[in-house]
């Protein structure tokens, strides 16, 4: 009944409700990863080496304070050797223990063994979508706000306004503030901790600052064609609800083709030799004597109640239009 007496208020309502999940996922923790391995005790490791990813980036999910390994401790040293400066997930996490700063980094302790058999730091991971996160969401979000309304002048207002607001927001946070120089600094300084190769590394750098370029460029220019296609097609409105309900589908194959990139660009100098291999993306698996743990985490649930809701209001719209078309 109520559908029927005012479409607008339900369709708004379910457009408004999924735009604040939308919000809380960012902050969320979407995926976990675990990994378990008698090296790693239940006491000291209650969830194994257990790390959160987010949308703008990979954080610490071990919850209980642990000791470094034997293993990584080995591992690091013969590599880096015993009197080197640089970065030491190991001895660095040590140091947090004895000060009293939380439970191991399990960050740290999953790069250490990426290093054992070869793999990349998960800092290398999605290095130009993490930073960038933020602005796809303030993007979808201007998207939704333009949904809830039906007026074609209030609409495009809101877009116009909205998405210069995030275009001067991410010029002004990249580029004028320098968010962009620090950022590849820091991708720099987290890869070359393991590598000892710093002009491969540096070119890695470059490279990451060049594709941000195009993605910024690429961020504004649908900004343009999602206002000029809501303007000249009465349809295009549809976008604007459907491409931010994709969000679950878009996490789950950035997820996967990074995955499959650390798992297929492996390095010789590990110390442990393993073939290829695309690491589990949902489930349980078995790499050497790793066990690992993927599942989405309760952010990815607010995923998917934003695709429910955006389908029902998408459902609601398409109703509408086919009515004032007859």
């Amino acid at each position: 009944m109520v559908a029927k007496k005012n479409p607008n208020a339900l369709i708004g309502g379910l457009t408004l409700a999924a735009l604040l999940m939308m919000i809380a996922a960012y902050f969320a923790p979407i995926w976990w990863v675990s990994l378990t391995a008698p090296n790693y005790p239940k006491d000291a490791f209650p969830d194994g080496i257990r790390i959160h990813f987010h949308f703008n980036g990979v954080f610490n999910g071990c919850k209980a304070a642990g000791a470094g390994t034997r293993m990584g401790e080995e591992i690091i040293q013969k590599d880096l050797g015993a009197d080197d400066e640089r970065y030491n997930p190991i001895t660095d996490a040590k140091k947090d223990l004895n000060k009293g700063e939380g439970a191991l980094d399990c960050v740290h302790e999953m790069n250490t063994i990426n290093h054992y058999v070869g793999m990349f730091p998960i800092a290398t991971g999605a290095p130009v979508e993490k930073p960038l996160a933020k602005f796809f969401f303030g993007f979808f979000g201007v998207m939704l706000l333009a949904f809830t309304v039906t007026r074609q002048k209030l609409r495009l207002a809101i877009l116009g306004i909205g998405f210069t607001a995030v275009a001067v927001w991410m010029v002004a946070d990249q580029y004028v503030l320098g968010a962009l120089v620090s950022h590849v600094a820091e991708y720099v300084r987290e890869t070359g901790a393991f590598f000892k190769e710093p002009e491969k590394i540096q070119v890695w750098g470059d490279n990451v600052m060049l594709i941000t370029h195009v993605v910024i460029g690429v961020l504004i220019a649908a900004m343009v064609v999602v206002f000029v296609g809501v303007w000249k097609v009465r349809r295009f409105e549809l976008l604007l609800a459907a491409v931010p309900a994709l969000l679950p589908v878009f996490f789950l194959v950035e997820y996967a083709a990074w995955l499959w990139f650390f798992g297929h660009t492996l390095h010789p100098w590990g110390a442990f030799t393993v073939k290829p291999f695309m690491p589990t993306v949902f489930g349980e698996g078995k790499v050497a004597q790793f066990s690992t743990y993927s599942y989405p985490y309760w952010g990815y649930a607010l995923l998917v109640l934003v695709f429910v809701c955006l389908a029902l209001a998408l459902l609601l719209r398409r109703q509408q239009l086919r009515q004032g078309a007859d």
